[in-house]
C-alpha cells in the first residue's frame, strides 16, 4: 500500500504509459492527416460520450474501492480477534501446567494469519507457518487443502483439551470458541473477495468504451484545437485511462501489488501484540520501503 501523501506521477505513468503512447501516436496521425488531406472532421458529441463514460468509470471505481475497503475492514476484525484470543488464553490459563498450551495457542494464531496472508496472495504458506510452529505441530494443518483453516481447527482442539484437563470451564471455552468463530467468519469474507472477481461486464465494457473514446477524441477535437490536438487529446485521455487503472488497482485487495493491503505489516502487528500479551520478546513493526508498506 502506498503510504506517501500523494501518489508519484511516475507511478501513474508506469501504469498507463503504453496506452497513452499509442493514443499520442494516434493523435499525431489524425492531426497530420487533417492538415495534409482535405477532409472535414465529423462533429462528434464528445461531451455526451465523455459524461456517460465518466459515470460508468466512476461506478466501477466505487465498486472496486468498496471491495478494497471491505478487505481492510475484515483484516481489522482479524487483528482484534487475534488480540482477544491471546488475552483469553493469558487470562483463562493461569495454571503453570498450562503455560506451554497458552504459548502454543498464541504462536498458532500468529502462524494462522501468516498462512492466510500467503493463501490470499496465492503463495505457498509452508515457510510462513514453520517460522512459528515446529514441523510436528504444523503437519496436521500443512496436510490440509486450506492450511489456515487447518490451523484454526487445531487451535479449537487444543482449547477442548484444556477443558478436558480442567484448566478452563465451559463458559471460558465458549468464549474462546466465539473468538474462533469470528476469525473463521473474517477468513470466509476474505476468501469470498479473493475468489469472486467483479463481473466480466464491469471489466470488459469499461475498457472497451474507454479505448474507443480515446480513439474518437482527436477526431472530434482536431478542428477546434488544430496543432494542439495531440497535447489536448492526450491529456484528456490520460484522465480516463487513469480512472480505468484505479479500478484495476483496487479490485483485488490481496494481489500483493503496491496498491493492495499491507498484509505483511498487519501480520507483523498481530505478531507483536500477541507476543507482548504473553510477555515474550517481539520484533519491530515493518516500515515502508520507498513509500510502500507491504
Amino acid at each position: 500500500m502506498i503510504v506517501t501523501a500523494t501518489p508519484r506521477f511516475s507511478q501513474i505513468l508506469r501504469e498507463v504509459w503504453r496506452p497513452l503512447a499509442v493514443l499520442f501516436v494516434w493523435d499525431v496521425i489524425v492531426t497530420v492527416t487533417y492538415y495534409l488531406l482535405p477532409f472535414k472532421a465529423p462533429s462528434l458529441p464528445l461531451t455526451l460520450f465523455g459524461s456517460a463514460l465518466a459515470l460508468f468509470l466512476g461506478f466501477r471505481s466505487n465498486s472496486a474501492y468498496q471491495r478494497w475497503w471491505e478487505g481492510r475492514s475484515l483484516w481489522g476484525l482479524m487483528i482484534n480477534a487475534s488480540r482477544n484470543l491471546a488475552r483469553a488464553a493469558r487470562n483463562f490459563l493461569p495454571d503453570p501446567d498450562a503455560t506451554d498450551l497458552k504459548r502454543t495457542i498464541v504462536l498458532r494464531q500468529i502462524a494462522y494469519v501468516n498462512a492466510l496472508r500467503c493463501q490470499l496472495r496465492r503463495q505457498k504458506p509452508d515457510e510462513a507457518v514453520l517460522a512459528f510452529l515446529s514441523k510436528g505441530e504444523a503437519d496436521f494443518a500443512l496436510a490440509r487443502t486450506n492450511v489456515a483453516n487447518g490451523i484454526v481447527d487445531g487451535t479449537g482442539r487444543r482449547i477442548n483439551m484444556a477443558l478436558q484437563k480442567g484448566w478452563i470451564d465451559t463458559i471460558q471455552q465458549a468464549t474462546m470458541e466465539g473468538v474462533l468463530i469470528d476469525i473463521a467468519n473474517a477468513q470466509g469474507g476474505m476468501e469470498r473477495l479473493k475468489n469472486t472477481p467483479l463481473p466480466n461486464q464491469y471489466r470488459f465494457f469499461p475498457t472497451i468504451f474507454t479505448h474507443l473514446f480515446c480513439v474518437l477524441l482527436p477526431i472530434g477535437l482536431v478542428e477546434t484545437l488544430g496543432f494542439a490536438t495531440p497535447l489536448g487529446s492526450t491529456v484528456a485521455g490520460l484522465m480516463f485511462l487513469a480512472v480505468l487503472a484505479i479500478g484495476d488497482d483496487l479490485v483485488d485487495p490481496f494481489a500483493n501489488t503496491v496498491h493492495d493491503l499491507p498484509l505483511n505489516a498487519m501480520c507483523r502487528t498481530i505478531e507483536i501484540d500477541l507476543l507482548q500479551a504473553i510477555g515474550d520478546a517481539a520484533p519491530e513493526p515493518l516500515q515502508p520501503e520507498k513509500g510502500v508498506l507491504w
